[in-house]
């Protein structure tokens, strides 16, 4: 692998599924031939604090711009190609194609000699509007390889690009740490610190927004408990939308059968996935295409723990779903459609037993870190 430069504006102490996909990606390279250039996380003593702390524990050199949003201007890209000939690097690695991929030609003049750009959800939004779609198509033909994250995002991108560019795409999706996320990862401490030893769980780990679908659990509760009466939803995670869900369910009168947690630290994450018997997050499309899922790491991380998921259909998520043997994939947006697969699950260990099974097991075939990271040095 050439030394590489990692040009981002989504990196930790920022949160963020990016931001863990660049950051688990950086740890698998060697040190010593990477250099990450990436934004300050948020101004003020509490910010600097976090970014410098962090940066000082990675084995990796870390360059922050002052900014907080990193962009292809004219000063950022002066000081990514000043970096990349003052650490002899050869390689450019976009942590996010749209917009820093611009940069491209500049540094291809400055010395690089491979180019790589990753898209998320948001660039295949970009390549449904006819200004930005100009913008990709550019960033296509200034890069060797734009990577995409499955089947969905990649046709959407690649109809925006030429048809070299297209050609040229190369799968790199985000990857699970199956010795993080595990059966055994301690599911049963939270539900007995919850008091849901003897309930059947529903879970949900996710940022709070309306995409995610939390509002079509808390809708599909009445049913799940008319076949389920003792089950709850156990919705994990913080975020804008929280108040909001809060007030449905009470609204729904299933207020006694929601529970949320707030905020979880990263760390206690997969025994929160393993307090559940069935993860679902009926994630939809919204804002006509723009506002979509660009994989859903969040059902894998639930494969890996054992559980079978019931997944929305926006955008990839399919793609992290073996329908009919991991788990299912139900109309985003359907209480319906969600209670049913749910409440058969729950009524069936067998069925959930067999379906956990297959979801570890190809989590380790496909999905394992380390595997894609390999993929990731063949690029650069």
């Amino acid at each position: 692998m050439h030394k590489t430069l990692i040009v981002t504006n989504d990196f930790p102490p920022r949160p963020g599924g990016i931001q863990a996909f660049l950051h688990n990606m950086a740890l698998r390279l060697d040190p010593e031939r990477i250099v990450v250039y990436a934004s300050t996380w948020k101004r003020g003593r509490e910010g600097t604090e976090a970014t410098a702390l962090f940066d000082a524990e990675q084995p990796f050199k870390v360059v922050r711009d002052p900014t907080t949003m990193l962009l292809p201007t004219p000063r950022v890209t002066t000081r990514a190609a000043g970096l990349l000939r003052e650490h002899g690097c050869e390689s450019v690695w976009f942590g996010a194609a749209a917009p820093l991929g611009l940069m491209a030609p500049a540094l291809r003049r400055a010395g690089a000699r491979r180019i790589v750009a990753t898209t998320h959800g948001h660039e295949a939004g970009w390549a449904q509007l006819p200004g930005s779609r100009r913008l990709l198509r550019r960033i296509g033909e200034g890069t060797d390889t734009i990577t995409y994250l499955g089947e969905y995002t990649r046709s959407r991108i690649a109809a925006a690009l030429t048809a070299g560019a297209a050609a040229r795409m190369v799968q790199l999706p985000p990857g699970v740490d199956e010795k993080t996320f595990h059966p055994g990862s301690g599911g049963d401490a939270v539900r007995e610190r919850l008091g849901l030893a003897d309930r059947p769980v529903v879970v949900c780990v996710s940022r709070l927004v309306p995409r995610k679908g939390q509002d079509t659990l808390i809708r599909a509760m009445p049913a799940i408990l008319a076949r389920v009466p003792d089950a709850v939803l156990l919705i994990v995670g913080g975020g804008p939308y929280d108040k909001d869900l809060r007030r449905l369910a009470a609204d729904t009168g299933v207020a006694g059968s929601v529970r949320f947690t707030g905020v979880v630290p990263w760390e206690e994450l997969p025994a929160h996935y393993g307090a559940g018997d069935v993860f679902a997050m009926p994630c939809r499309t919204r804002r006509g295409g723009l506002d979509v899922e660009g994989l859903g790491i969040v059902y894998l991380e639930a494969s890996a723990t054992g559980l079978p998921v019931v997944a929305g259909d926006s955008g990839g998520a399919p793609d992290a779903v073996l329908d009919g043997e991991t788990g299912w994939v139900v109309r985003g947006g359907s209480p319906a459609e969600s209670a049913d697969r749910i409440v058969t699950l729950l009524e069936d260990p067998e069925l959930r037993r067999r379906m956990g099974e297959r979801g570890r097991a190809w989590v380790e075939e496909k999905w394992r870190w380390d595997l894609l990271a390999e993929e990731l040095k063949t690029l650069l």
